[in-house]
């Protein structure tokens, strides 16, 4: 395998990976514009209902945590086709939740075997390309991946005018199916046998401590996750905000998400282009000041009450940044961990759905027609992934000294 990392990338193994990535935004994003009217059916509040965001991330953090350190010890393949027969299962389970509180341990579940897609793609990449070809290569998946925040909401508004919002969970059970057949048929094991490890908590939690200490690992995964939990207060809260506040309908939101994660994928296509040149730190820290600049006019444009406009371009380039922060910020966490790949995407995938479990809730804590918590949430993460980097980061290389050190 280590004569194909600086082969061009296969288009179909890419968009394989890329649906294998989509786990995390098509759970999340499809069943948005009918997060309100799942909460009044429910008949819980809107910080109740989020949780229903909230338990879906937790799972995913804590499925890549399991999965993770499990596939560098029994290779890809077998952790993904269990953990996407699991989600398959628990999607349909989804549609036939009775209550609130169903449906969040539900969603739990349905996260935990999603997690799988998510961590083992990452850890494939990185099997297969190093340096900036895997920076491109993640672009690449950025690409596929967005298509389905930009898609999700569109579907799920229009799922919405002849069904409810169980119909949404039997369309991603639906989805899941030619996923898991593609998986058995199509994709490849990635992981020699010579090239994995015994496994054991005790080894694993070494792993973590290690990666946990490494300079090289841990600035890079906490302005990658805390940029995207500044980014998913925006998820977690433009429903409401956009519906409850400035009266928008579920249709109309869903083109406005659709829009917004275009910027997402626009700027990750661009980033694609240049990373090569410029180096994935580079254009890290260009993204990271890019979030920070967003989410601080989002918080002035709530306090004045200057209107839909100004939030609108704050969602519009928040996306935008994240689109460089997210590719870039994982090839730069991953780029010197060969050996411990599944590990060290786990520990990134748990801080990425962590931060965002954590942010889910709070956006809502004053109401569904407040859009101050959801302000702060993002100024806070936002403005904090900017510090983190600038200070603990490593410097950024020459745009014309990147290199790749594990394929040499």
């Amino acid at each position: 395998m280590r004569a194909e990392r600086t082969a061009r990338p296969a288009r179909r193994l890419v968009v394989m990976l890329g649906a294998l990535s989509a786990f995390g935004p098509l759970s999340m994003d499809m069943y948005l514009p009918g997060l309100p009217a799942l909460t009044r059916e429910l008949g819980s509040s809107a910080s109740i209902g989020q949780l229903t965001l909230t338990g879906c991330m937790l799972g995913i953090a804590a499925g890549q945590l399991i999965v993770g350190p499990l596939s560098d010890a029994l290779g890809r393949r077998r952790p993904l086709v269990a953990g996407l027969v699991g989600y398959v299962v628990a999607s349909a389970a989804c549609a036939l939740a009775p209550s609130m509180g169903a449906l969040i341990a539900l969603r739990v579940i349905q996260g935990i075997a999603g997690g799988a897609g998510v961590v083992i793609a990452r850890a494939i990449v990185r099997d297969l390309y190093g340096g900036a070809l895997a920076a491109r290569v993640f672009a690449l998946l950025m690409m596929v991946t967005g298509v389905a925040p930009v898609l999700a909401p569109l579907v799920g508004g229009q799922v919405l005018a002849f069904t409810s919002w169980r119909g949404i969970f039997v369309l991603l059970a639906a989805i899941g199916v030619p996923l898991l057949i593609a998986s058995l048929l199509v994709l490849p094991e990635t992981l020699a046998p010579d090239r994995r490890h015994g496994g054991g908590l005790v080894i694993t939690l070494r792993t973590f401590r290690r990666l946990l200490g490494d300079r090289g690992f841990s600035p890079h995964a906490v302005s990658f996750s805390l940029s995207f939990a500044a980014m998913f207060a925006y998820i977690a809260g433009s429903s409401f905000v956009l519906e409850n506040v400035y009266g928008t309908s579920a249709q109309l939101f869903s083109v406005v998400f659709a829009v917004n994660s275009a910027a997402l994928v626009t700027m990750s296509q661009l980033g694609g282009r240049v990373v090569e040149r410029v180096g994935s730190g580079y254009l890290l820290r260009r993204g990271l000041i890019g979030t920070a600049a967003a989410c601080v006019l989002a918080l002035l444009a709530t306090i004045v009450h200057a209107g839909l406009a100004p939030l609108l371009a704050s969602f519009f380039v928040l996306l935008g940044a994240n689109g460089l922060v997210l590719p870039n910020g994982t090839a730069s966490a991953l780029h010197d961990q060969r050996g411990a790949l599944g590990s060290a995407s786990a520990l990134l995938g748990l801080g990425q759905f962590g931060s965002g479990a954590v942010i889910a809730p709070l956006v809502g804590l004053a109401g569904p027609r407040d859009p101050l918590p959801m302000a702060v949430a993002m100024a806070v993460c936002g403005v904090g992934a900017l510090v983190v980097n600038l200070i603990l980061a490593p410097p950024t290389r020459s745009p014309r000294a990147v290199v790749d050190r594990s394929a040499a």
